[in-house]
C-alpha cells in the first residue's frame, strides 16, 4: 500500500513538471502552435486527472473512464481520420460507458453474514424515484443515475462502524442523497460539467458518530447531485 502511494505521488509530481514545463513553451513560443492547441485542451485536461486519479485512488474506475473519453475525443482531433471512422467514435464512449457500469467496483465492505439491506445499489435510467433506507448497520453502495435520478433518504439509519463507501456515478441525471446531521460524511465526487454539492446544515455542538464514517466518492459528468441533513 504505501509503495502504491508513492507511485501515485511520483506520477503527480511528474505530471506537475510537464504542465509546468507546457506553460514555460507555451509562453516562450518553443513549440509549435498546433502542439499546444492539442496540450492545452478539454480532452487533455480529461487525459491528465485520469491519470491522477488511476495513480492515487483505490477505486480506479473513475481514472479509466476520464482517461478513455480523453483519448477517444483527442486523437481524431490530433491526426486525420475518415469521416466515417469519426463516426464510431460516440458508439464506442457509449459501449465504454456502459461496461463502466456494469463491471464497476465498489468499495463497500460485504461478507456472508451482512444483509442486503445494509447496501444500496440504486440505478435511475430515464427516470428515477424517491428511497428510503432502514437499516442498524448501513455500509455503503452504489448508485448510477443516467438521463435520470433519485433521492436517498438516510436518516433512519445507522453507519456500520468504520470506513463506508456510496460510489456515485451520474450522466446526464443526478442524485440527492439525505443524511442525518451525526454521521461524519466525507465528500470526494469529481464533477465535469456538473456538479455535487453538500448543502448540510448542520447545528453547532451536533455530537458526532465516533468511530463511524461515509465517504460519498464516484463521478459526475453532464449532472449534478447534492447531500443534504
Amino acid at each position: 500500500m504505501e509503495s502504491n502511494r508513492s507511485i501515485g505521488k511520483a506520477i503527480v509530481g511528474i505530471v506537475l513538471i510537464l504542465i509546468g514545463v507546457a506553460f514555460i513553451g507555451k509562453f516562450l513560443n518553443f513549440f509549435p502552435h498546433r502542439i499546444m492547441h492539442h496540450v492545452f485542451s478539454w480532452q487533455m485536461i480529461l487525459i491528465v486527472l485520469g491519470v491522477i486519479f488511476i495513480s492515487t485512488r483505490e477505486n480506479k474506475s473513475t481514472g479509466w473512464i476520464l482517461l478513455i473519453i480523453g483519448l477517444v475525443f483527442l486523437i481524431p482531433d490530433a491526426i486525420h481520420i475518415p469521416y466515417s471512422l469519426k463516426r464510431l467514435f460516440l458508439p464506442i464512449i457509449l459501449i465504454v460507458i456502459g461496461l463502466f457500469i456494469i463491471f464497476r467496483p465498489t468499495s463497500v465492505r460485504r461478507d456472508g453474514k451482512t444483509n442486503s439491506a445494509d447496501f444500496i445499489d440504486d440505478f435511475a435510467i430515464l427516470g428515477g424515484g424517491d428511497k428510503i433506507i432502514t437499516s442498524d448497520n448501513f455500509k455503503g453502495g452504489k448508485i448510477t443515475a443516467l438521463f435520470g435520478g433519485s433521492k436517498i433518504d438516510l436518516t433512519k439509519s445507522s453507519l456500520a462502524p468504520g470506513r463506508n463507501v456510496i460510489d456515485v456515478f451520474c450522466m446526464f441525471g443526478g442524485t440527492t442523497l439525505i443524511v442525518p446531521e451525526n454521521w461524519n460524511v466525507k465528500h470526494e465526487v469529481v464533477s465535469i460539467l456538473g456538479g455535487f454539492s453538500d448543502k448540510r446544515y448542520i447545528k453547532q455542538n451536533t455530537p458526532k458518530d465516533v468511530g463511524k464514517e461515509i465517504i460519498i466518492r464516484g463521478f459526475v459528468m453532464f449532472g449534478g447531485g447534492e447531500i443534504k441533513s
